[in-house]
């Protein structure tokens, strides 16, 4: 199935059969963080019910149990950093987005900055402007390297991973960009005294609070997906809350001529 769409002066066509699924399942080999176990999945036996075929039961019926933040790929809405509930599911109005997608190389720290300390690996406000340009697309995706297919199954709790600058987060904001996604497990320090800066520049908030905004984390694009402008599909999982599983596609976006 192909389809025409336009973005500013520009008509594209897309193959709609031809996503890039850049999220990763959720499963109890997957990546994890924030110090949570492997995700569980169990069925159900009681006095009632035996849900498993293999055990003697009519149907398979499991429970699962994870934590959106710690397990797979997620995304987060402002409710994350906020006192009151502001659940990701209905911060969507629409779920096609004009995205770019870039390839980032973290800095290493050399000194102690507040909570930036010495041997860090950063994300900066020069490298996403270098990344960037004059572009101000609906949503960016970041890839970090190196890009291994360890980050499928990495348990990153106490590795204090790499992150971005709050400078870095606060011109994502400025340039009205408002669905990032990283394959990280965090934009923020795993370590950084409950501050989250980079989540608080992103969302404006509390100031302003771009409640219309997300971010989600812990995707993995894979090598053979160029860098450049996609066309982006959000799927989310219904949950009522701050973060759900999710499951982002890119499509390649095919320019014509009008």
């Amino acid at each position: 199935m192909k389809v025409k769409v336009s973005f500013g002066n520009s008509d594209f066509e897309v193959d709609l059969t031809q996503g890039l699924d850049i999220s990763i399942p959720l499963s109890a080999k997957g990546p994890r963080a924030w110090y949570v176990g492997e995700m569980r999945i169990a069925p159900v036996i009681n006095q009632y019910v035996t849900g498993s075929v293999k055990l003697g039961g009519a149907v398979n019926f499991n429970d699962i149990c994870f934590n959106p933040h710690g397990h797979g790929t997620h995304t987060e809405s402002v409710g994350h950093i906020s006192k009151e509930l502001v659940s990701v599911h209905d911060v969507f109005q629409k779920y096609f987005f004009h995205a770019q997608l870039i390839t980032l190389e973290p800095e290493v720290v050399n000194e102690d900055n507040g909570w930036i300390k010495k041997g860090d690996r950063i994300i900066t406000l020069q490298r996403l402007q270098q990344a960037l340009g004059e572009n101000s697309p609906e949503a960016l995706v970041i890839r970090t390297v190196p890009n291994t297919h360890d980050k499928l199954r990495r348990n990153y709790s106490s590795t204090n991973f790499p992150y971005f600058t709050a400078e870095a987060l606060a011109y994502v904001a400025d340039k009205n960009i408002e669905h990032l996604l990283v394959d990280l497990p965090s934009v923020d320090r795993e370590e950084d005294g409950g501050l989250l800066l980079a989540h608080h520049e992103f969302w404006k908030f509390p100031e302003k609070g771009r409640v219309h905004c997300t971010i989600t984390e812990f995707i993995f694009v894979d090598e053979n997906i160029k860098d450049g402008m996609y066309l982006l599909n959000m799927q989310l999982a219904p949950f009522v809350n701050d973060a759900a599983p999710s499951r982002p596609v890119l499509y390649t976006l095919k320019e014509t001529t009008k």
